[in-house]
């Protein structure tokens, strides 16, 4: 024991030599089998360590094929005890078994995914399909209304990010279509009154 400059004694921890891994404290944790499961959430630690940079291609190997060998959580733990990540909790967490705290996180609930608020369909694009389809028992009266309408919800669909892009192109198509027809009628009525 040493003491501190008020004359209490604290302990001392043993220095830890450089180049020697840490090994974790050895708990009944450590000595439980581990299951493959257990060894592939370990190579995951790995992967991730060896795609940040941390370990070279050498040391990924051979922890890669040493965590496949491993029989017990220790062994597995000291594979990773020197990674951000650490070792993978045991089957109660680490807190309740009594380990260090690199052992790895507790596992903690994940909340439920937030549901995306849903885009409304847009107005014009309703009122374009509706004139679109009401083009055919009018004989083609309300095909420019089912034009307009529809150029109009297009362009708002592309501004605001609104749904209804699909109903905007029917009512445009059918609204196309009549007013074709109408044109295509006149021209007819045209060179037959010229004949």
């Amino acid at each position: 024991m040493a003491e501190q400059p008020w004359g209490q004694p604290y302990p001392v921890r043993p220095q830890q030599t450089y180049g020697q891994p840490w090994q974790p404290a050895p708990t009944a944790q450590s000595a439980m089998r581990a299951s493959n499961t257990d060894r592939d959430r370990t190579v995951d630690v790995l992967k991730a360590a060896y795609a940040e940079g941390r370990l070279s291609r050498e040391e990924y190997g051979q922890r890669f094929d040493a965590a496949y060998k491993a029989q017990t959580y220790g062994q597995l733990a000291q594979l990773v005890a020197d990674l951000p990540a650490g070792p993978m909790p045991g089957p109660f967490g680490a807190a309740a078994a009594g380990l260090p705290a690199a052992y790895g996180p507790v596992p903690m609930p994940v909340p439920p995914p937030m549901p995306l608020p849903a885009r409304r369909v847009n107005g014009m694009a309703i009122t374009a399909l509706a004139l679109g389809v009401l083009s055919l028992p009018t004989l083609g009266a309300a095909g420019l209304g089912a034009v307009a309408t529809g150029h109009v919800a297009k362009a708002q669909i592309r501004a605001r990010g609104d749904e209804g892009d699909g109903l905007a192109t029917i009512g445009l198509v059918l609204g196309w279509l009549s007013v074709g027809g109408w044109v295509l009628l006149f021209l007819l009525a045209g060179f037959g009154a010229l004949n």
